[in-house]
């Protein structure tokens, strides 16, 4: 490669990568998931496009998409808040093992009878649409809080679910005859133990080692987090377990861990993740041909209503049948079940592999997931609130961002008051904050003033906490018992010590 072509190549990119990124106002805007954007980039440029690219390397792309996985999962791992998924974890790990079962089960009956699929590509495709997306479900979110049981199981249930479906799509693209159902599920639950052992201890020990070995740069913290959750994933894969499961554990430990330079690896981890799926995106829109979709349409409209009508509503229903969720709360989760980038990724594996018909189980699994993603991410919102389970109570939960004052054995809150947030209407005082806390700067419609004990707390409001160490999560206890309980938290059970 010349550098004249690799100045192309990265004069491209950077286009590509600005495209994508104005695409995310465009998604949160509309309602539509950005994977969707996303994929009409990658499709814009092929070669049924106006860029005319012809790109046909299934291989690179699962390589370059299991990468990407690692990356997404290790940011949702990050993320994910071990007080508010702990609860919904016995469900989500119903959802991800009895209802993957159900899932493939129901979906590839219909695959097999509705569309005349013979049993290996009807099983291929009924594994590969069983995993659910974390990032599908939430882009389309945002604006509309749920529960936090619900919230939790959605986001436990898409981090375990990739799992034990990489494992069924693999063992069903193998060559030679299917293992015993039997054997199978001795294989899944195999590599998810040692997948889970490797993860939690890989981000104990990372955990353990960034607490107590300073770094000579605070720029070397969220890249060695992402280093260490991508050690767990290698790990759990060259251990013959789940490296996806692994990279999601250990990426959860670390997050909970409270590491030096927080904010900062976040926001690195975040950053890198939007780059992971634009990437993969627009990999996996190069990849599909759209003139050769027009046949397996059809087909990809039936199994999707037997997916999204009689499969996931039955998972749903069997799977959480101990835990007693209310009907709405089913409901919602049905109709939450949207697919991403995952399950096509995982379509390439059978063209890999080379199983009979490989090309149309990615064409229907393409189709599938672009259609139903229109139908079920705009509307989402509005079941919920039909639902009556957009509750603004469940919104006010405080964004609180904390950066450590090291030099000064201290840490800066910034706190954001959201609507519905029952912190509106509390004066300075009143938030009877931990000694060796204080409340020391508000803004409020672009001006900042300090406050003094009598100042009356509004929506919309920015705060600025200083924290002493010692006191630093007692004070982000009472901030959020506030958001939730109002003046009198402590008196009503929303005590500090809970948070709730």
């Amino acid at each position: 490669m010349t550098v004249h072509h690799l100045n192309q190549l990265l004069l491209v990119s950077a286009l590509v990568l600005l495209i994508a990124v104005a695409a995310v106002r465009i998604s949160s805007r509309s309602g539509l998931p950005s994977l969707l954007l996303y994929l009409g980039i990658g499709i814009a440029m092929g070669q049924d496009g106006i860029g005319n690219v012809s790109f046909s390397n299934a291989e690179m792309t699962q390589v370059i998409g299991y990468a990407a996985l690692v990356v997404i999962l290790a940011e949702g791992g990050l993320g994910t808040k071990w007080k508010e998924i702990k609860p919904a974890l016995p469900a989500a790990v119903a959802l991800s093992l009895v209802g993957v079962a159900v899932s493939v089960g129901v979906t590839a009956a219909g695959a097999h009878y509705l569309v005349g699929l013979d049993w290996r590509p009807s099983l291929i495709i009924g594994a590969v649409v069983s995993s659910t997306d974390a990032a599908a479900v939430f882009s389309v979110l945002r604006k509309v809080p749920l529960p936090a049981r619900i919230t939790g199981v959605l986001e436990a249930e898409s981090g375990f679910n990739d799992a034990p479906v990489v494992i069924l799509v693999v063992a069903f693209s193998a060559t030679g005859p299917v293992e015993h159902w039997y054997v199978l599920i001795g294989e899944i639950a195999l590599e998810l133990a040692i997948g889970a052992a490797i993860g939690l201890a890989v981000g104990w020990l990372g955990s353990y080692g960034l607490r107590h070995v300073a770094l000579p740069a605070s720029g070397l913290y969220p890249i060695a987090v992402m280093a260490i959750a991508t050690v767990a994933y290698a790990a759990g894969a060259m251990a013959h377990g789940s490296g996806f499961l692994a990279v999601y554990l250990a990426a959860m430990v670390m997050g909970n861990a409270k590491l030096p330079h927080w904010p900062a690896t976040r926001g690195f981890a975040e950053g890198l993740g939007w780059i992971a799926q634009i990437g993969m995106f627009v990999l996996l829109g190069l990849l599909v041909t759209p003139h050769e979709l027009a046949d397996d349409i059809v087909p990809a409209l039936l199994i999707g209503l037997v997916l999204t009508m009689i499969a996931r509503p039955l998972e749903v229903l069997i799977s959480l049948l101990p835990f007693r969720m209310r009907w709405q709360e089913q409901a919602l989760m049905s109709w939450a079940g949207l697919r991403g980038a995952v399950p096509i990724i995982l379509a390439t594996i059978p063209m890999v592999t080379g199983v009979a018909d490989s090309q149309r189980i990615f064409n229907i699994v393409f189709v599938l997931v672009v259609v139903y993603t229109l139908i079920q991410g705009p509307t989402l919102p509005w079941l919920a609130r039909k639902l009556n389970l957009g509750d603004d109570a469940e919104a006010a939960d405080l964004g609180i961002e904390s950066a450590p004052l090291e030099r000064l054995r201290g840490h800066l809150l910034s706190v954001s008051v959201p609507k519905g947030s029952r912190m509106h209407g509390v004066e300075v005082g009143e938030l009877r904050l931990p000694k060796g806390a204080s409340v020391t700067l508000v803004v409020r419609d672009g001006e900042s003033f300090v406050p003094g004990p009598t100042t009356v707390l509004r929506l919309g409001d920015e705060l600025l906490v200083v924290a002493t160490d010692p006191v630093r999560d007692a004070a982000e206890a009472r901030l959020r018992a506030i958001g939730h309980g109002g003046k009198l938290a402590g008196w009503l059970g929303t005590g500090p010590e809970t948070g709730r």
